[in-house]
């Protein structure tokens, strides 16, 4: 789990950390203000599934894609990038476009975002 950019609220984030810890998954969270560089970097070092970032600040559709694009970048196109906060509808559907697997927007339920996590995240080889 990761907060990019300068937003500064993590709630959410840590919320959904627990939830999946306690779903049985290994759950690392970054902190907040993270960069991409500093996100993907972390990913490939712990060698994760999975990235799961929250955005409520706006820069979803900057800061997602560079995540991908460095995830590929990196040799780990096959990570899987899920999301959610404040993300209108039209921008879920074109970030699902550009490799985004899945957003989560407010009054998701944690149940649901565990049960996905386990149903469409697939280990990595």
């Amino acid at each position: 789990m990761a907060k990019p950019g300068l937003d500064g609220h993590d709630r959410g984030a840590k919320i959904i950390a627990r939830a999946l810890r306690d779903g049985g998954f290994e759950v690392i969270y970054t902190g907040l203000h993270q960069t991409p560089e500093m996100i993907v970097e972390a990913a490939v070092q712990e060698d994760v599934d999975a990235v799961g970032l929250s955005i409520l600040s706006g820069a979803h559709m900057t800061l997602f894609p560079e995540v991908i694009r460095l995830l590929k970048e990196k040799g780990a196109g096959d990570v899987a990038v899920f999301g959610g906060g404040i993300i209108p509808d039209e921008d879920s559907a074109k970030l699902k476009t550009l490799g985004v697997s899945e957003v989560f927007t407010p009054g998701a339920s944690t149940e649901d975002i565990v049960k996905w996590v386990r149903e469409k995240v697939q280990p990595r080889q």
